[in-house]
């Protein structure tokens, strides 16, 4: 059946499959089930009451919560009556969350606590626009005038017949979402996505058939990201079910709860995931640690070799094989377990994905997919897929999605799932839409099958004093492998040589300090330990081997306190905000060079 809209989809849902298992969520302390049919009774409420509110078809209308299971029903009454969704990150400031608003002329906002309506409350004169803030949970204690608690708007009501006439207004040009890019250079852009750009995309992945109706997903990324928006759409079209985790800090305890076949996640959760494992499995000590070493160094020798086309040696394969059974069958059953012991598919988005962490994965008998997109391309625009997984890069293009490459290296993008325009901004959008094809920023190459390996940023490249050009993302990859290492950041453009600022990760840290008996310190103090810093200094020795002579690290300091997004460096999505790390530690890379 042909759908004209996301509420035709979810609608469809509710009518066909009703009482259809649709999602699990949380309550009072155990999982409950929710069907398709339930979802659209608790979003036709949402819907009526916006209308009665006076929100009118196209209008926008702002959510600022975490991901769970009411984001999802306030979104589809969103766009059931007619309107727009705005995402905005949980984790903005007052002023970033007032820019969105005021951007995008938001005429409601969805907040989910009283410390997200603070953030309005705070920034009130500037918001003129805005009619209503819906509080979703808790009691209302501030400007009681305009802020709504949920039980009296969800009791609002009103004429069901307009609801028909508004989904009949929708069709594949109607604007479904406004996501603001999250900012990692400059204020954040407003991509525009229409129902037809994500209508695409449910049904392109639909047809892969990496997710059947027989799964079961722990979604936990943010709803304010295109990743997490485009896995939404993808669940419509499928009918699989939808868990949704408690929050970020719980994602173990819920996969133990869930059990899914399905975890998307961005390569942060994975590099964690191969951190804990790895300092595991050296912290045993003796012959154990040995064969673990051993198992690491032949899986990525294997792996290099296999990406130039070759096969290890005889020697190096048969101690592979044994190596398989005597290590990482143990790592992949442990891996699994904490997973739930069900996991099939895991989907790596939002940013490059280590080819080390990922072979290592594989040799553990769980595959990781990689894929690639942007929120300018309605996030999936290539993925690696079951019986097709060319690690190292990231799949395929969609089916009805065409790639080519520039003159320049740029990777250049055409097809439905394109972005609609930057909203209010007719400059920028001429900027990267030109004849219908989209310019990613993003440099890469399309192999003889059809993968494509994205090789840095454009605006990310180095560019020595020598002349030499540099992504530094592969270095930091590569060097991100290590136990002990969190985050790292390249610095060198226009300088004579590369260094770098490195963060340590926190329980790997204290791992180390126990076993160099170096106490139960402060994260700040161990990191200057003069063991710790041999310990890093032997690493990169090791890394700087594996590189050319002009992609070495030749000086670097351990920061006294990792990234975050508090302190800034990091956005919602976990990846790193390159240009303010570089203005942030000024004067750590300077020092560097006198």
């Amino acid at each position: 059946m042909e759908h004209n809209s996301i509420v035709d989809y979810f609608l469809y849902n509710a009518s066909e499959h009703g009482t259809q298992r649709a999602a699990q969520t949380k309550v009072d302390g155990s999982y409950k089930d929710v069907t398709w049919g339930e979802m659209a009774q608790e979003s036709k409420k949402i819907a009526l009451g916006l209308v009665q509110l006076g929100v009118a078809p196209g209008d926008r209308v702002s959510v600022i919560a975490n991901t769970c299971l009411d984001w999802i029903l306030v979104d589809m009454g969103i766009l059931w009556s007619g309107a727009v969704t705005v995402p905005i990150y949980p984790s903005n400031l007052p002023g970033e969350c007032q820019y969105v608003v005021e951007n995008s002329d938001a005429a409601v906002v969805f907040a989910e606590d009283a410390d997200q309506v603070e953030k309005f409350v705070s920034e009130r004169e500037r918001l003129p626009g805005v009619k209503k803030i819906i509080q979703m949970t808790g009691e209302v204690t501030a400007d009681k005038d305009w802020v709504m608690g949920w039980d009296e708007f969800a009791g609002l009501g009103g004429d069901e017949a307009v609801l028909d006439e508004r989904r009949a207004s929708l069709n594949k040009d109607s604007i479904l979402t406004i996501i603001y890019t999250s900012g990692t250079t400059g204020r954040p852009k407003g991509v525009v996505t229409t129902h037809g750009a994500m209508l695409y995309e449910a049904d392109a992945i639909k047809g892969l058939a990496m997710i059947s109706t027989d799964d079961v997903e722990l979604l936990f990324l943010p709803m304010a990201h295109s990743f997490a928006k485009v896995l939404e759409i993808a669940w419509l079209a499928t009918r699989h079910v939808m868990a949704f985790a408690e929050d970020m800090t719980t994602i173990k305890e819920n996969l133990g709860e869930i059990r899914p076949t399905v975890m998307p996640g961005v390569p942060r959760i994975f590099e964690k995931f191969h951190a804990a494992v790895v300092t595991k499995g050296l912290s045993a000590g003796g012959l154990k640690a040995k064969l673990f070493q051993a198992a690491l160094d032949l899986s990525e020798k294997n792996g290099l070799a296999e990406e130039a086309g070759k096969s290890l040696g005889f020697k190096d394969q048969l101690i592979f094989n044994i190596l398989k059974k005597l290590v990482f069958a143990k790592v992949g059953a442990g891996l699994n377990e904490i997973m739930g012991g069900r996991i099939a598919n895991l989907l790596s988005g939002g940013a490059p994905l280590s080819k080390k962490i990922n072979w290592f994965f594989r040799d553990a008998g769980i595959d990781i997919y990689e894929g690639y997109g942007l929120t300018e391309t309605s996030a999936a625009t290539c993925v690696n897929r079951p019986g097709r997984n060319r690690i190292g890069t990231v799949g395929p293009a969609m089916p009805g999605t065409e790639i080519k490459i520039a003159e320049d290296g740029e990777i250049l993008i055409k097809g439905p799932g394109l972005m609609a325009k930057y909203w209010k901004n007719p400059e920028a959008t001429d900027d990267v839409l030109q004849n219908g094809w989209f310019y990613t920023g993003d440099i890469g190459l399309v192999e003889a099958d059809g993968s494509v390996r994205i090789t840095d940023r454009k605006k990310d490249i180095i560019v020595t004093a020598g002349g030499k050009n540099i992504a530094p993302q592969n270095i930091e990859n590569l060097i991100k492998t290590h136990k002990l290492i969190s985050q790292i950041v390249v610095h060198g453009d226009q300088r004579k040589f590369l260094s770098a600022v490195v963060t340590l990760d926190p329980d790997a840290l204290q791992d180390f300090a126990n076993s160099n008996g170096l106490g139960n310190g402060t994260y700040a103090a161990l990191t200057q330990k003069p063991q710790v810093f041999a310990a890093i200094e032997e690493a990169m020795s090791a890394f700087n081997g594996q590189l050319a002579s002009y992609e070495t690290i030749k000086k670097f300091k351990i920061l006294e306190q990792d990234f975050s997004q508090e302190t800034g460096e990091l956005t919602p999505t976990l990846k790193v905000k390159r240009k303010f790390v570089n203005e942030r530690y000024g004067e750590v890379f300077a020092a560097f060079y006198e």
